[in-house]
């Protein structure tokens, strides 16, 4: 038997793939969120070259786009670890020296001296490390963009390379996973980090009317967290009001753990969805929010910050591919309903009769006495000896050979 050359070039490939994803492996979480930015970023490249612009050029052009929105992206980040870690630790020092937790018969008393010295070492500790993983941060940064720029150069050619060794009937199905692939890497990039950027700007008047004493670090915080599905901000929010009700805040004669939790929570919590899903809705794939919650939380816990990204995108395909196979089944479905009523109509007999249950003689109680033959007519044709048709049923029993006496 003779293999397709195709098939054996595209193992080929699949296995240097592998191998160099082995010994790569210090830069694999570098290149995947390449390769996916790349995705997101070709609508960019052929808006480049829809103008004239060469592939060169174009290339080049949606990597400086896609560069600038990663340093918008973190910017904040960066300001908070490096410029307002004094701010920080300043907040967690706010915290009372005891807490009581109200629990009928038995109540609780915890001391937030461990727990405040515990925190302040993570934001240090957080702090050192970036600053010593600078340089490493550099060079990955390189990496990043050099394989964004050769993925949109040769973004025909990979596609080319990968349909040659799919089969013309599967070549539907790899672009449909290829299209949800799409959405939900747009829906994650785009569509997190616009209402990320929403709920930052809106969280600075928020905070600021409150009386925070550092809202520029606590909207920081409220922009990253809406990265999180389901629960976003709340977290946040649900924090800063225990702090509160713990310290006995007031804002504007109100409660302010009250206030922060009520317009907190419509304002940063709930309003940047309405304010910007609908506007990219046609471009993000239709994947529920419990589904999203579990490839993030699940990739996040497996595979560390890839799963951010990986898990989200493995479930989407999972949920394209059962769509795929439900719709093949409903397909499948369909052509043999027709069959079966070309093959009525080529019998003569009316599709929309409905079909009769057929009597089981071997259960008594199911049995459909009315198609019992009286002991005067004969034997019903299913009662003759075989061979014997209806018609020479009939003719036996008028001519007395093959009947019997009613008992």
């Amino acid at each position: 038997m003779t293999v397709d050359r195709r098939y054996v070039l595209g193992g080929i490939a699949v296995l240097t793939a592998l191998v160099a994803a082995y010994l790569l492996r210090r830069v694999v979480a570098t290149v995947f969120f390449a390769l996916t930015v790349a995705y997101v970023l070709a609508p960019v490249y052929d808006w480049f070259t829809r103008r004239g612009v060469s592939s060169w050029f174009a290339s080049a052009a949606a990597s400086v786009v896609g560069l600038l929105g990663l340093v918008v992206a973190l910017s904040p980040i960066l300001v908070v670890l490096n410029f307002r870690e004094d701010e920080a630790i300043e907040l967690i020092n706010t915290l009372p020296d005891t807490v009581t937790i109200p629990i009928p018969g038995d109540p609780v008393e915890l001391t937030s001296a461990e727990v405040t010295d515990l925190a302040t070492d993570t934001v240090l500790q957080v702090a050192e490390n970036f600053a010593l993983a600078a340089p490493g941060l550099a060079i990955k940064l390189a990496v990043f963009l050099l394989v964004v720029f050769a993925m949109l150069m040769e973004r025909d050619e990979v596609h080319d390379a990968t349909m040659a060794v799919v089969p013309r009937n599967y070549r539907s199905v790899v672009a449909a996973l290829a299209d949800r692939a799409r959405e939900t890497l747009f829906a994650i990039y785009v569509l997190q980090a616009a209402t990320a950027v929403v709920a930052f700007v809106l969280s600075l008047p928020v905070f600021y009317v409150l009386g925070y004493e550092y809202p520029f670090t606590l909207s920081v915080v409220a922009g990253v967290l809406q990265f999180l599905p389901i629960v976003g901000p709340s977290v946040l929010l649900l924090a800063i009001a225990g702090i509160d009700l713990a310290l006995g805040a007031t804002a504007f004669g109100f409660p302010r753990a009250a206030l922060v939790l009520v317009v907190g929570g419509i304002v940063i919590a709930w309003l940047p969805d309405p304010l910007v899903r609908p506007r990219l809705a046609r471009a993000t794939a239709d994947l529920p929010g419990t589904l999203y919650f579990v490839g993030f939380t699940g990739g996040l816990l497996t595979i560390g910050v890839v799963g951010v990204i990986a898990g989200p995108l493995v479930v989407a395909l999972v949920a394209e591919s059962v769509d795929l196979l439900a719709e093949e089944m409903r397909i499948r479905s369909a052509v043999e309903a027709d069959e079966l009523t070309d093959h009525a109509a080529a019998e003569g007999i009316d599709p929309g009769t409905p079909t009769q249950r057929v009597p089981d003689p071997w259960t008594p109680d199911d049995r459909d006495l009315s198609a019992v033959p009286d002991a005067e007519d004969g034997p019903a044709a299913d009662d003759v000896g075989p061979g014997v048709g209806p018609g020479d049923g009939a003719d036996a029993a008028g001519s007395g050979e093959g009947s019997t006496d009613a008992p």
